[in-house]
Protein backbone atom coordinates (compact mmCIF):
# COMPACT_ATOMS: atom_id res chain seq x y z
CA UNK A 1 0.00 0.00 0.00
CA UNK A 2 2.90 2.21 1.14
CA UNK A 3 4.26 1.71 -2.81
CA UNK A 4 0.93 2.65 -4.48
CA UNK A 5 0.81 6.01 -1.88
CA UNK A 6 4.05 6.94 -3.12
CA UNK A 7 3.06 6.53 -6.57
CA UNK A 8 -0.21 8.32 -6.43
CA UNK A 9 1.89 11.17 -4.64
CA UNK A 10 4.24 11.14 -7.60
CA UNK A 11 1.11 11.93 -9.75
CA UNK A 12 0.17 14.73 -7.89
CA UNK A 13 3.50 16.45 -8.31
CA UNK A 14 4.29 15.96 -11.93
CA UNK A 15 1.09 16.42 -13.23
CA UNK A 16 1.00 19.09 -15.94
CA UNK A 17 1.15 22.52 -13.55
CA UNK A 18 0.69 24.94 -16.39
CA UNK A 19 -2.96 23.79 -16.43
CA UNK A 20 -4.37 21.51 -19.43
CA UNK A 21 -4.21 22.77 -23.07
CA UNK A 22 -7.88 22.15 -24.12
CA UNK A 23 -10.13 22.42 -27.19
CA UNK A 24 -13.31 22.98 -26.45
CA UNK A 25 -16.61 22.02 -28.12
CA UNK A 26 -16.81 23.51 -31.60
CA UNK A 27 -18.23 27.29 -31.38
CA UNK A 28 -16.57 27.89 -28.23
CA UNK A 29 -13.74 30.58 -28.02
CA UNK A 30 -10.75 28.83 -27.56
CA UNK A 31 -11.08 26.79 -30.84
CA UNK A 32 -9.47 29.38 -32.75
CA UNK A 33 -6.53 28.90 -30.43
CA UNK A 34 -5.56 25.85 -31.95
CA UNK A 35 -2.42 26.54 -34.07
CA UNK A 36 -2.32 25.75 -37.91
CA UNK A 37 -0.62 22.20 -38.68
CA UNK A 38 3.31 22.40 -39.47
CA UNK A 39 4.84 19.76 -40.97
CA UNK A 40 7.62 17.55 -39.09
CA UNK A 41 7.39 19.69 -35.52
CA UNK A 42 8.40 16.97 -33.55
CA UNK A 43 11.07 14.55 -32.36
CA UNK A 44 9.00 12.86 -30.18
CA UNK A 45 8.27 8.54 -30.31
CA UNK A 46 5.08 7.32 -28.07
CA UNK A 47 3.75 4.04 -27.91
CA UNK A 48 -0.18 4.01 -28.89
CA UNK A 49 -1.72 0.97 -27.02
CA UNK A 50 -5.27 0.47 -29.27
CA UNK A 51 -6.68 -2.26 -27.19
CA UNK A 52 -7.01 -4.25 -30.67
CA UNK A 53 -10.12 -2.06 -31.74
CA UNK A 54 -11.87 1.19 -32.91
CA UNK A 55 -9.92 1.39 -35.95
CA UNK A 56 -10.85 4.49 -37.38
CA UNK A 57 -10.14 6.44 -33.80
CA UNK A 58 -6.64 4.55 -33.88
CA UNK A 59 -5.21 5.22 -37.58
CA UNK A 60 -6.90 8.48 -37.65
CA UNK A 61 -4.42 9.54 -34.65
CA UNK A 62 -1.69 7.98 -35.35
CA UNK A 63 -1.57 9.50 -39.02
CA UNK A 64 -2.17 12.66 -37.68
CA UNK A 65 0.52 12.55 -35.18
CA UNK A 66 2.85 11.43 -37.59
CA UNK A 67 2.58 14.53 -39.97
CA UNK A 68 3.36 16.73 -37.52
CA UNK A 69 7.11 14.50 -37.32
CA UNK A 70 5.59 12.54 -33.94
CA UNK A 71 7.04 8.84 -34.37
CA UNK A 72 4.81 6.09 -33.36
CA UNK A 73 4.71 2.71 -31.99
CA UNK A 74 1.47 1.17 -32.65
CA UNK A 75 0.96 -1.49 -30.72
CA UNK A 76 -2.09 -3.46 -32.78
CA UNK A 77 -3.87 -6.41 -34.44
CA UNK A 78 -5.25 -7.91 -37.31
CA UNK A 79 -8.41 -5.51 -36.91
CA UNK A 80 -7.02 -2.69 -36.69
CA UNK A 81 -4.34 -2.75 -39.51
CA UNK A 82 -4.82 -0.73 -42.24
CA UNK A 83 -2.57 0.43 -45.38
CA UNK A 84 -2.08 4.09 -43.86
CA UNK A 85 0.46 2.69 -41.09
CA UNK A 86 2.82 0.87 -43.32
CA UNK A 87 3.20 4.26 -45.67
CA UNK A 88 5.13 6.26 -43.27
CA UNK A 89 8.58 5.89 -41.99
CA UNK A 90 7.74 7.36 -38.45
CA UNK A 91 4.79 4.59 -37.99
CA UNK A 92 6.24 0.99 -36.13
CA UNK A 93 3.23 -0.90 -36.31
CA UNK A 94 3.37 -3.88 -33.73
CA UNK A 95 0.79 -6.75 -34.47
CA UNK A 96 1.08 -8.00 -30.54
CA UNK A 97 -2.31 -9.41 -30.57
CA UNK A 98 -3.38 -11.06 -34.10
CA UNK A 99 -6.02 -12.30 -35.10
CA UNK A 100 -9.07 -11.66 -32.97
CA UNK A 101 -11.60 -13.63 -34.80
CA UNK A 102 -14.58 -15.03 -32.61
CA UNK A 103 -15.39 -18.10 -34.33
CA UNK A 104 -12.97 -20.16 -32.50
CA UNK A 105 -12.72 -22.11 -28.79
CA UNK A 106 -12.88 -20.89 -25.38
CA UNK A 107 -9.41 -22.50 -25.13
CA UNK A 108 -7.94 -20.82 -27.81
CA UNK A 109 -9.26 -17.40 -27.35
CA UNK A 110 -7.78 -17.46 -23.75
CA UNK A 111 -4.26 -18.76 -25.27
CA UNK A 112 -4.29 -15.72 -27.40
CA UNK A 113 -5.13 -12.86 -24.76
CA UNK A 114 -2.44 -14.57 -22.28
CA UNK A 115 0.11 -14.57 -25.12
CA UNK A 116 -0.65 -10.98 -26.15
CA UNK A 117 -0.46 -9.76 -22.51
CA UNK A 118 3.07 -11.76 -22.54
CA UNK A 119 4.41 -10.13 -25.73
CA UNK A 120 3.22 -6.27 -24.28
CA UNK A 121 4.96 -6.83 -21.19
CA UNK A 122 8.00 -7.72 -22.90
CA UNK A 123 7.91 -5.14 -25.45
CA UNK A 124 7.22 -2.64 -22.36
CA UNK A 125 10.53 -3.61 -20.78
CA UNK A 126 12.49 -2.41 -23.95
CA UNK A 127 10.27 -0.22 -25.32
CA UNK A 128 12.37 2.87 -26.19
CA UNK A 129 9.57 5.72 -26.55
CA UNK A 130 8.99 7.83 -22.78
CA UNK A 131 5.41 8.60 -23.50
CA UNK A 132 2.45 5.13 -23.28
CA UNK A 133 -0.91 6.81 -24.47
CA UNK A 134 -3.51 4.44 -23.76
CA UNK A 135 -6.51 4.74 -26.28
CA UNK A 136 -8.58 1.77 -24.86
CA UNK A 137 -7.88 -1.11 -22.10
CA UNK A 138 -8.13 -4.98 -23.35
CA UNK A 139 -9.49 -7.86 -22.01
CA UNK A 140 -8.84 -8.13 -18.41
CA UNK A 141 -10.03 -4.39 -17.61
CA UNK A 142 -9.09 -4.88 -13.31
CA UNK A 143 -5.22 -6.11 -14.94
CA UNK A 144 -4.78 -3.17 -16.80
CA UNK A 145 -5.94 -0.96 -14.83
CA UNK A 146 -3.85 -1.55 -12.24
CA UNK A 147 -1.12 -3.90 -12.97
CA UNK A 148 -0.09 -2.47 -16.08
CA UNK A 149 -0.81 0.86 -15.63
CA UNK A 150 1.72 -0.10 -12.34
CA UNK A 151 4.27 -1.84 -14.43
CA UNK A 152 4.46 1.36 -16.70
CA UNK A 153 4.76 3.78 -13.80
CA UNK A 154 8.27 1.19 -12.57
CA UNK A 155 9.39 1.93 -16.13
CA UNK A 156 8.89 5.43 -15.79
CA UNK A 157 6.90 5.89 -18.67
CA UNK A 158 4.38 9.04 -19.14
CA UNK A 159 1.52 7.64 -19.22
CA UNK A 160 -1.72 9.28 -20.81
CA UNK A 161 -4.84 7.86 -21.05
CA UNK A 162 -8.30 8.55 -23.35
CA UNK A 163 -11.12 7.86 -21.56
CA UNK A 164 -13.69 7.43 -24.10
CA UNK A 165 -15.89 6.25 -21.54
CA UNK A 166 -15.44 7.68 -18.20
CA UNK A 167 -17.65 4.41 -16.58
CA UNK A 168 -18.83 1.97 -19.04
CA UNK A 169 -20.42 -0.57 -16.20
CA UNK A 170 -22.38 2.24 -15.18
CA UNK A 171 -23.69 3.58 -18.95
CA UNK A 172 -24.24 -0.39 -19.11
CA UNK A 173 -26.01 -0.85 -16.01
CA UNK A 174 -23.96 -3.32 -14.23
CA UNK A 175 -21.19 -0.90 -12.26
CA UNK A 176 -19.61 -2.23 -8.66
CA UNK A 177 -16.86 -1.11 -6.27
CA UNK A 178 -14.63 -3.03 -7.30
CA UNK A 179 -15.11 -1.38 -11.00
CA UNK A 180 -15.05 2.34 -9.85
CA UNK A 181 -11.72 1.58 -7.48
CA UNK A 182 -10.09 -0.05 -10.16
CA UNK A 183 -11.39 2.98 -12.60
CA UNK A 184 -10.11 5.38 -9.80
CA UNK A 185 -6.36 3.64 -9.98
CA UNK A 186 -6.24 3.93 -13.26
CA UNK A 187 -7.13 7.73 -13.70
CA UNK A 188 -4.83 8.23 -10.46
CA UNK A 189 -1.54 6.94 -12.14
CA UNK A 190 -2.11 8.39 -15.38
CA UNK A 191 -0.26 11.54 -15.95
CA UNK A 192 -2.53 13.31 -18.47
CA UNK A 193 -6.20 12.51 -19.58
CA UNK A 194 -8.26 13.07 -22.74
CA UNK A 195 -11.78 13.37 -22.84
CA UNK A 196 -14.32 14.09 -25.67
CA UNK A 197 -16.91 16.35 -23.71
CA UNK A 198 -17.00 19.00 -20.98
CA UNK A 199 -19.48 16.15 -18.95
CA UNK A 200 -16.83 13.63 -18.89
CA UNK A 201 -14.37 15.98 -17.57
CA UNK A 202 -16.73 17.30 -15.06
CA UNK A 203 -17.36 13.25 -14.03
CA UNK A 204 -13.64 12.36 -13.87
CA UNK A 205 -13.35 15.72 -11.25
CA UNK A 206 -16.17 14.81 -9.54
CA UNK A 207 -16.61 10.86 -9.19
CA UNK A 208 -13.25 9.82 -9.71
CA UNK A 209 -11.18 12.85 -7.74
CA UNK A 210 -8.77 13.73 -11.14
CA UNK A 211 -7.41 16.90 -10.80
CA UNK A 212 -8.76 20.03 -13.41
CA UNK A 213 -4.99 20.25 -14.98
CA UNK A 214 -4.80 16.60 -15.52
CA UNK A 215 -7.89 16.33 -18.20
CA UNK A 216 -7.89 17.91 -21.66
CA UNK A 217 -11.31 18.03 -23.94
CA UNK A 218 -10.65 17.07 -27.46
CA UNK A 219 -12.66 16.55 -30.26
CA UNK A 220 -13.79 12.66 -31.20
CA UNK A 221 -11.84 12.72 -34.74
CA UNK A 222 -13.62 12.04 -38.07
CA UNK A 223 -13.72 8.93 -39.25
CA UNK A 224 -11.69 8.29 -42.00
CA UNK A 225 -10.79 4.89 -42.68
CA UNK A 226 -13.86 3.34 -44.01
CA UNK A 227 -13.45 2.63 -47.92
CA UNK A 228 -15.02 4.01 -50.02
CA UNK A 229 -15.56 3.23 -53.90
CA UNK A 230 -18.08 4.99 -56.45
CA UNK A 231 -20.81 3.07 -55.36
CA UNK A 232 -24.17 5.26 -55.87
CA UNK A 233 -26.94 5.80 -53.42
CA UNK A 234 -29.40 4.13 -56.14
CA UNK A 235 -26.86 0.97 -56.22
CA UNK A 236 -26.72 0.95 -52.52
CA UNK A 237 -30.38 0.80 -51.85
CA UNK A 238 -30.19 -1.91 -55.04
CA UNK A 239 -28.33 -4.33 -52.73
CA UNK A 240 -30.18 -4.13 -49.71
CA UNK A 241 -33.53 -4.48 -51.95
CA UNK A 242 -34.42 -1.17 -51.11
CA UNK A 243 -36.18 1.78 -53.74
CA UNK A 244 -35.82 5.40 -54.36
CA UNK A 245 -39.07 6.36 -53.92
CA UNK A 246 -38.84 5.30 -49.91
CA UNK A 247 -37.64 7.27 -46.80
CA UNK A 248 -34.80 5.28 -45.46
CA UNK A 249 -33.48 5.70 -41.90
CA UNK A 250 -30.26 3.59 -40.29
CA UNK A 251 -29.51 2.42 -36.91
CA UNK A 252 -25.85 1.31 -37.55
CA UNK A 253 -23.74 -0.20 -34.61
CA UNK A 254 -23.46 -2.86 -31.98
CA UNK A 255 -27.53 -3.28 -30.31
CA UNK A 256 -26.96 -2.89 -26.52
CA UNK A 257 -29.37 -1.42 -24.02
CA UNK A 258 -27.80 1.93 -24.07
CA UNK A 259 -28.67 2.53 -27.48
CA UNK A 260 -32.11 2.66 -27.08
CA UNK A 261 -33.11 0.82 -29.90
CA UNK A 262 -36.43 -0.54 -28.07
CA UNK A 263 -37.62 3.28 -28.73
CA UNK A 264 -37.07 4.06 -32.05
CA UNK A 265 -38.97 0.60 -32.59
CA UNK A 266 -42.14 1.88 -30.63
CA UNK A 267 -41.68 5.44 -32.33
CA UNK A 268 -42.53 3.32 -35.83
CA UNK A 269 -46.34 3.05 -36.16
CA UNK A 270 -46.58 7.01 -36.05
CA UNK A 271 -43.99 7.42 -38.98
CA UNK A 272 -45.26 4.69 -40.95
CA UNK A 273 -48.92 6.26 -40.65
CA UNK A 274 -47.28 9.73 -42.06
CA UNK A 275 -44.91 8.18 -44.32
CA UNK A 276 -46.23 4.97 -45.29
CA UNK A 277 -42.79 4.27 -47.71
CA UNK A 278 -40.90 4.75 -44.01
CA UNK A 279 -38.22 2.02 -43.64
CA UNK A 280 -35.75 1.19 -40.75
CA UNK A 281 -32.29 -0.35 -41.43
CA UNK A 282 -31.32 -2.07 -38.06
CA UNK A 283 -27.21 -2.95 -38.96
CA UNK A 284 -24.87 -4.56 -36.56
CA UNK A 285 -24.23 -7.16 -34.18
CA UNK A 286 -25.58 -7.61 -30.75
CA UNK A 287 -23.27 -6.73 -27.76
CA UNK A 288 -21.78 -9.88 -26.37
CA UNK A 289 -23.85 -10.48 -22.73
CA UNK A 290 -27.25 -8.44 -24.23
CA UNK A 291 -28.77 -11.65 -25.93
CA UNK A 292 -31.72 -11.24 -23.86
CA UNK A 293 -32.51 -7.93 -24.46
CA UNK A 294 -32.07 -8.49 -28.68
CA UNK A 295 -34.56 -11.15 -27.72
CA UNK A 296 -37.18 -8.43 -26.56
CA UNK A 297 -36.08 -6.51 -29.92
CA UNK A 298 -37.44 -8.97 -31.63
CA UNK A 299 -40.53 -9.41 -29.86
CA UNK A 300 -41.02 -5.71 -31.09
CA UNK A 301 -39.75 -6.36 -34.35
CA UNK A 302 -42.59 -9.00 -34.96
CA UNK A 303 -45.76 -6.17 -34.50
CA UNK A 304 -47.45 -6.60 -37.46
CA UNK A 305 -47.48 -2.56 -37.87
CA UNK A 306 -44.14 -2.32 -38.03
CA UNK A 307 -42.59 -6.08 -39.41
CA UNK A 308 -42.58 -5.11 -43.36
CA UNK A 309 -40.82 -1.71 -43.08
CA UNK A 310 -37.95 -3.06 -41.00
CA UNK A 311 -34.63 -4.80 -43.06
CA UNK A 312 -32.34 -6.49 -40.27
CA UNK A 313 -28.91 -6.92 -40.98
CA UNK A 314 -27.83 -8.63 -37.59
CA UNK A 315 -23.92 -9.19 -37.91
CA UNK A 316 -20.69 -7.63 -37.98
CA UNK A 317 -20.57 -5.34 -40.68
CA UNK A 318 -16.68 -5.38 -42.93
CA UNK A 319 -15.61 -2.00 -43.10
CA UNK A 320 -15.84 -2.96 -47.16
CA UNK A 321 -19.94 -2.67 -46.43
CA UNK A 322 -20.09 -0.29 -44.58
CA UNK A 323 -20.72 2.32 -47.54
CA UNK A 324 -23.43 0.33 -48.69
CA UNK A 325 -25.52 1.15 -45.63
CA UNK A 326 -24.87 4.63 -45.09
CA UNK A 327 -25.26 5.80 -48.99
CA UNK A 328 -28.52 3.78 -49.00
CA UNK A 329 -29.70 5.88 -46.13
CA UNK A 330 -31.22 9.27 -45.83
CA UNK A 331 -30.43 9.76 -42.10
CA UNK A 332 -29.31 8.50 -38.97
CA UNK A 333 -31.26 7.65 -36.47
CA UNK A 334 -29.34 7.77 -32.71
CA UNK A 335 -31.69 7.04 -29.84
CA UNK A 336 -29.72 6.66 -27.20
CA UNK A 337 -30.19 6.35 -23.87
CA UNK A 338 -27.26 6.75 -22.09
CA UNK A 339 -23.48 7.90 -24.00
CA UNK A 340 -21.47 10.86 -23.32
CA UNK A 341 -19.76 10.41 -27.14
CA UNK A 342 -19.77 8.28 -29.65
CA UNK A 343 -18.22 7.71 -33.34
CA UNK A 344 -21.45 6.33 -34.93
CA UNK A 345 -22.27 10.50 -35.78
CA UNK A 346 -18.95 11.12 -37.63
CA UNK A 347 -19.40 8.42 -39.54
CA UNK A 348 -22.03 9.33 -40.58
CA UNK A 349 -21.23 12.78 -41.60
CA UNK A 350 -18.30 11.59 -43.40
CA UNK A 351 -21.23 10.28 -45.73
CA UNK A 352 -22.84 13.32 -45.76
CA UNK A 353 -25.68 12.03 -43.72
CA UNK A 354 -27.86 13.66 -41.49
CA UNK A 355 -28.33 12.70 -37.67
CA UNK A 356 -31.40 12.30 -35.99
CA UNK A 357 -30.27 11.64 -32.33
CA UNK A 358 -31.42 11.80 -28.49
CA UNK A 359 -30.70 14.90 -26.34
CA UNK A 360 -27.98 12.85 -24.30
CA UNK A 361 -24.08 13.27 -23.57
CA UNK A 362 -22.83 15.59 -26.44
CA UNK A 363 -24.87 14.86 -28.63
CA UNK A 364 -26.72 18.29 -29.09
CA UNK A 365 -24.00 19.63 -29.52
CA UNK A 366 -22.79 17.42 -32.22
CA UNK A 367 -26.20 17.76 -34.23
CA UNK A 368 -26.55 21.27 -35.75
CA UNK A 369 -30.00 21.68 -35.41
CA UNK A 370 -31.93 21.65 -38.98
CA UNK A 371 -28.63 21.95 -40.71
CA UNK A 372 -26.81 18.22 -40.20
CA UNK A 373 -29.62 16.86 -38.44
CA UNK A 374 -32.67 17.01 -35.70
CA UNK A 375 -32.64 16.63 -32.02
CA UNK A 376 -35.35 14.84 -29.31
CA UNK A 377 -35.89 14.12 -26.09
CA UNK A 378 -34.47 10.57 -25.26
CA UNK A 379 -36.58 7.22 -24.36
CA UNK A 380 -39.76 9.10 -25.88
CA UNK A 381 -40.64 7.34 -29.22
CA UNK A 382 -43.05 10.31 -29.51
CA UNK A 383 -40.89 12.79 -29.58
CA UNK A 384 -38.75 10.37 -32.07
CA UNK A 385 -41.45 10.00 -34.07
CA UNK A 386 -41.69 13.94 -34.49
CA UNK A 387 -37.87 14.14 -35.03
CA UNK A 388 -38.24 11.88 -37.61
CA UNK A 389 -40.94 13.54 -39.49
CA UNK A 390 -40.30 16.24 -39.21
CA UNK A 391 -36.99 15.36 -40.50
CA UNK A 392 -38.43 13.75 -43.62
CA UNK A 393 -40.36 17.48 -44.48
CA UNK A 394 -37.87 19.60 -44.13
CA UNK A 395 -35.48 21.24 -46.65
CA UNK A 396 -32.67 19.18 -45.11
CA UNK A 397 -34.23 15.67 -46.73
CA UNK A 398 -35.99 17.39 -49.80
CA UNK A 399 -32.24 18.84 -50.79
CA UNK A 400 -30.13 16.33 -49.33
CA UNK A 401 -28.46 15.79 -52.97
CA UNK A 402 -26.84 18.91 -52.51
CA UNK A 403 -26.60 19.15 -48.28
CA UNK A 404 -24.51 16.25 -48.19
CA UNK A 405 -20.87 18.04 -48.98
CA UNK A 406 -21.70 20.73 -46.74
CA UNK A 407 -22.49 18.61 -43.74
CA UNK A 408 -19.14 16.70 -44.82
CA UNK A 409 -17.50 20.36 -44.54
CA UNK A 410 -18.85 21.17 -41.23
CA UNK A 411 -17.96 18.24 -39.74
CA UNK A 412 -14.43 17.90 -40.74
CA UNK A 413 -13.70 21.42 -39.58
CA UNK A 414 -15.13 20.94 -36.04
CA UNK A 415 -13.45 17.67 -35.63
CA UNK A 416 -10.18 17.58 -37.26
CA UNK A 417 -7.54 15.22 -36.66
CA UNK A 418 -5.43 17.87 -37.43
CA UNK A 419 -6.63 19.77 -34.47
CA UNK A 420 -6.57 16.64 -32.14
CA UNK A 421 -2.90 15.86 -33.17
CA UNK A 422 -1.81 19.16 -32.30
CA UNK A 423 -3.12 19.35 -28.08
CA UNK A 424 -1.89 15.93 -28.07
CA UNK A 425 1.89 16.89 -29.48
CA UNK A 426 1.46 20.08 -26.73
CA UNK A 427 1.01 17.23 -23.75
CA UNK A 428 3.37 14.60 -25.19
CA UNK A 429 6.20 17.65 -25.45
CA UNK A 430 5.67 19.26 -21.75
CA UNK A 431 4.89 15.11 -19.91
CA UNK A 432 8.39 14.08 -22.00
CA UNK A 433 10.08 17.55 -20.44
CA UNK A 434 8.58 16.41 -16.99
CA UNK A 435 9.95 13.06 -17.27
CA UNK A 436 12.53 12.13 -14.64
CA UNK A 437 16.02 11.16 -16.25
Amino acid sequence: MNAFENLTREVQRDSLVSGPSVIEPPGRATEAAVPAPTARLSSIRVTLLTGGHDKSYAVGLTTALASLGIGVDYIGSDRVDAPELHQDTLIKFLNLRGDQREDVSFWVKLFRILRYYARLLKYAACARPPVFHILWNNKFEWFDRVVLMLYYRVLNKRIVLTAHNVNAAKRDGHDNALNRVTLRIQYGLAHHLFVHTPKMKTELTQEFGVPDRKVCIIPFGMNDTTPVTKLSGVEARQILGLHSHQQVALFFGQIAPYKGLEHLLAALPEVIRQHPDFRLIIAGKVKEGCRTYWGSLQRQMDNPAIRNQVVPRIEHIPDDQVEVYFKAADCLVLPYVNIFQSGVPFLGYSFGLPVVATDVGSLREDVLEGRTGFVCKPQDPADLARALCVYFTSDLYLELASRRSEIRKLAEARHSWTNVANVTRRVYERLVALRRP
